[in-house]
């Protein structure tokens, strides 16, 4: 990516004070490529200094409204004060003992309040770590390890993480996987249902149960003996392979799969989880219980803490099988509590502007204004070939044109690294050709407004360019 410097603009999503990007943030890129490690991906050149709600500031005192959440990351909003307040509180008492070796009240606490809201029968336990790898990296062993299997299922397209266990089972991007095999063997994928890319004259709800089928149909028949099989690892709402929500369909046909042959279902909630589809869990939208469930990003608002909890009798691994020394830390389990407060609309995590609602019904409400008011994109503009999603993870697909749906990654890139962040609006993209939305679940309908007329105006210009290439004008990126 070329830091090209943008002159400063007046938009109403934000307020610039400089070029883009200004000095100061130019010093601290140039000081990142000296000493920071090659292998960080960076969309545009922000340099964030502070935040609140869903604004950012970079160094040089430039705002920007935040319609990227630090990938999901940040659920409850910047420095959310229920938040800070809680995590100060904790930092003052406790900030670690290790809960490996010894005991914290909140662990088991935060474990209860959890399984409240878990989507499949109690009773269930939890185990923490640091990350949404961790949490993949916990439920792998964990299946291995109950069901005395060695293979596993995933699907092509998805994202687990990037340690070698969760490497294994993503298949999002070559570069991921480009210069570390081998990684597991015992790892087989298989097609995730993108009904939009399916072929053509099918019917899309017999496409995802057949993407299903094929795991017992083809797999289990040829490849992989059923009874050596440990888990099948799914993303209810595929992250990084594009936002795409599996069909209620193929997660019903899994859940029987499963049943039949005494396989466990894991559900990756990592970014799909913690409200931001309008329900704690996503895949509570399908009524699938799941046996076991990770969780990571949005569950403590930046702190990092994972989450891999399970059915009770699924976890029944023995003392030093498996342990982390941070996770479970006190002060990321108080902001986890806070966290649920805000989503839940609970005590001082209740709105008082909004009536006391939480950020899981307002990102259901909000995220259902947003999906209406854009669908009617998808006939609007050539190069926007379907909007999907739900509740505020939103995902815009852009292609060459309608007709031959072709991929148009540059195009993407251009809306979202140049066009929408000249405007004010940090966003990023998913899979090879998505626009994903995921603001953080506090966000107002009218700055979700603001926000989608920078991307439609930034879609427009795009569409305009493609237009004018195709008809023998000047192609983008002449």
């Amino acid at each position: 990516m070329t830091t090209k410097t943008l002159e400063q603009k007046t938009f109403p999503s934000a307020r610039f004070k400089t070029a883009i990007p200004g000095p100061k943030a130019k010093a601290a890129i140039e000081k990142d490529k000296h000493w920071i490690s090659g292998s960080y991906t960076r969309s545009y050149p922000l340099v964030a200094k502070r935040g609140r709600g869903a604004m950012v500031e970079d160094v040089d005192g430039n705002e920007f409204m935040d319609f990227a959440a630090g990938i999901a990351v940040c659920s409850t909003g910047h420095c959310h004060p229920h938040v800070v307040q809680a995590i100060q509180k904790q930092a003052s008492e406790l900030i670690h003992m290790s809960g490996t070796d010894f005991y914290y009240e909140s662990m088991a606490q935060l474990a209860e309040r959890l399984s409240k809201s878990a989507p499949m029968k109690g009773p269930h336990k939890v185990y923490y770590g640091n990350s949404g790898t961790e949490a993949i990296e916990a439920a792998l062993k964990l299946a291995r390890y109950h069901t005395k299997r060695p293979y596993v299922i995933a699907f092509y397209n998805s994202f687990h993480g990037r340690t070698m266990g969760a490497l294994s089972l993503t298949a999002s991007k070559v570069q991921q996987r480009r210069g570390y095999a081998p990684v597991s063997p015992a790892v087989t994928h298989v097609p995730y249902p993108h009904t939009f890319r399916r072929p053509e004259g099918t019917d899309a709800k017999q496409y995802a149960i057949d993407c299903a089928r094929f795991i017992e149909e083809k797999v289990l028949k040829t490849t992989l003996p059923p009874e050596e099989v440990a888990a099948i690892f799914v993303e209810p709402v595929q992250g990084e392979g594009g936002y795409v929500p599996a069909p209620t369909e193929f997660l019903q046909e899994l859940r029987a799969i499963c049943d039949r042959h005494g396989i466990l279902l894991v559900a990756d909630e990592v970014q799909s989880g913690c409200g931001r589809t309008g329900k704690m869990w996503a895949i509570q939208h399908s009524g699938v219980e799941p046996d076991i469930i990770c969780s990571a990003k949005g569950i403590a608002s930046g702190m990092p803490l994972g989450v891999m909890m399970a059915k009770a009798d699924v976890m029944d691994w023995k003392p030093g099988s498996h342990a982390s020394t941070f996770g479970g830390n006190p002060v990321c389990i108080a902001s986890a509590f806070a966290t649920l407060d805000v989503l839940e609309g609970v005590g001082e995590g209740a709105d008082p502007k909004n009536e006391g609602k939480g950020a899981i019904k307002n990102a259901a409400e909000v995220g259902a204004y947003m999906l209406e008011r854009i669908s009617g994109w998808v006939k609007k503009y050539e190069i926007v070939g379907e909007v999907r999603g739900r509740g505020l993870m939103i995902g815009v697909e852009i292609v060459k044109d309608k007709k031959s749906k072709a991929l148009a990654g540059k195009e993407r890139d251009r809306i979202v690294d140049e066009l929408c962040f000249e405007r004010g609006v940090l966003m990023l993209g998913c899979g090879e050709t998505t626009i994903r939305i995921s603001p953080p679940l506090i966000i107002t309908r009218e700055q979700a407004d603001v926000a989608m007329d920078v991307l439609e105006e930034s879609i427009s210009i795009a569409d305009e360019e493609v237009t004018a290439g195709s008809t023998g004008g000047k192609q983008m990126g002449a």
